[in-house]
């Protein structure tokens, strides 16, 4: 290989970042890490020694095996939100559940640390929804020609109507395509049902 044939760093980088932000956002990327990042002050702080000078405080609990199974079980979890997205309800719930029982049972939750880190972590992959793709587009459909936009005010589309074209006259801005109880003016009910 020529040095002209080889890839730069920076197209080498530049081709990582990208595959690495198409992975985040296929997953609740921001859950999973703070859920995981939540367990490891859970699991840390009960065996932590603090000294100051010549004083050692020890922070143990009588719970430290259970800190040490609740902080585990976030950074399981947090990892099952990476790469098992369609789980993220399920260890979103847990990871919830977890960090309450870790207020009780871990020194008020790390501090309040990875309680924290764990309830926004575990609401994040609740709440968390995977994005529709894009529609593809033929290269004509892409501009509108004078203007160069394809959402053109004059080309009777309708940004919020869903790619129907835009209705005009009574009914709001879409017409009868917004009314869908079948009691309209122009259907001749005029909200009026037949007998028979």
């Amino acid at each position: 290989m020529s040095a002209d044939t080889r890839p730069r760093l920076s197209e080498t980088i530049g081709r990582q970042r990208r595959s690495f932000r198409v992975w985040r956002g296929q997953r609740p990327y921001w859950a999973g890490l703070l859920t995981l990042l939540a367990g490891i002050p859970i699991m840390y702080i009960p065996y932590a020694n603090l000294t100051i000078g010549s004083l050692t405080v020890r922070m143990a609990t009588t719970a430290g095996a259970g800190s040490l199974i609740i902080g585990v079980l976030l950074v399981v979890l947090g990892l099952t939100m990476w790469f098992q997205p369609a789980s993220r309800v399920f260890a979103g719930v847990a990871a919830i559940l977890l960090s309450l029982v870790s207020l009780v049972v871990s020194n008020f939750g790390a501090f309040l640390i990875g309680f924290l880190l764990g309830l926004i972590g575990g609401a994040l992959a609740v709440s968390w929804a995977p994005g529709k793709p894009a529609p593809a587009k033929s290269a004509a459909e892409d501009t509108d020609g004078a203007s160069g936009r394809a959402d053109s005010p004059d080309d009777g589309f309708d940004p919020f109507g869903g790619g129907r074209p835009a209705a005009t006259g009574a009914g709001g801005s879409r017409g009868v395509l917004d009314d869908l109880s079948g009691k309209s003016p122009t259907n001749g009910t005029n909200g009026r049902h037949r007998a028979g």
